[in-house]
Order: C-alpha cells, then sequence, then structure tokens
C-alpha cells in the first residue's frame, strides 16, 4: 500500500470545490495541488500538510503532529499528521483549512510547458 485511499477520499470530498486543484502522485503517495502549489497530501497512513513557516512550530505542537522527514532532512513548513490525528472529520478538515490558507497566501505557478521527447522512434 502506497497511500491510504480512504484518506485520499475523505481529502477529495473536503476539496472537491477548490478551482485549480490536481492531483499527482508524489513522495511515494498523492498529493493535490492547489493553484501549482503542493497543498496536502497522503504518504501511507500520514497525511501532509503545508503550513505557514510563521504557524510551523505552533502547529507541531498539535496532538499526532510531527516533522515532516522523508530524507533524513527535515522539510521546513510541511507537517505529518498520524492517523490518530484525522480520525474525525474536523480534525481533517481543520489540517486540510491551514494547508488552503498557506496555498492561497502565494501567487500562482504558471504551468511549466510540457518538454517534448527528442530521440523517440527516430534513428540516427
Amino acid at each position: 500500500m502506497a497511500y491510504n485511499e480512504q484518506l485520499a477520499s475523505r481529502i477529495r470530498q473536503i476539496l472537491k470545490r477548490k478551482r485549480n486543484l490536481e492531483e499527482k502522485k508524489m513522495f511515494g503517495g498523492l498529493t493535490f495541488m492547489l493553484n501549482g502549489h503542493m497543498c496536502c497530501g497522503v504518504e501511507k497512513n500520514n497525511l501532509m500538510v503545508r503550513v505557514p513557516r510563521d504557524r510551523y512550530q505552533d502547529l507541531l505542537k498539535k496532538p499526532h503532529a510531527r516533522v515532516m522527514d522523508l530524507t533524513g532532512r527535515p522539510l521546513k513548513g510541511f507537517i505529518f499528521v498520524g492517523s490518530d490525528g484525522v480520525k474525525m472529520d474536523s480534525a481533517l478538515k481543520f489540517w486540510i483549512d491551514q494547508a488552503v490558507q498557506f496555498v492561497r497566501s502565494q501567487p500562482p505557478k504558471k504551468a511549466k510547458p510540457r518538454s517534448k521527447s527528442f530521440g523517440k522512434g527516430k534513428k540516427g
């Protein structure tokens, strides 16, 4: 299991009315991009949320919240919330609201042009 599908479905329900929402597989899980920025996601049974740096330390003090560390280096501004911390829909909504609030404070990213494949099907 790469990520908890049930948690992903619950996140979709909360975000379903948001514009410029995209899902991408990243970090070995699923992320939800809003206006081109990573907003939140699911990694195994953990909720990943992007939070404002000025609220980062305070939010880490919340139950079941911890530093997001995938490679041995903590990602500042990103928090993991364990499954016990998002059992209640109100708790999940709280964390998603934190992430949406942060992303909305950022200017939208412009879509990157798709790169062309070179050499595919051509010889020489």
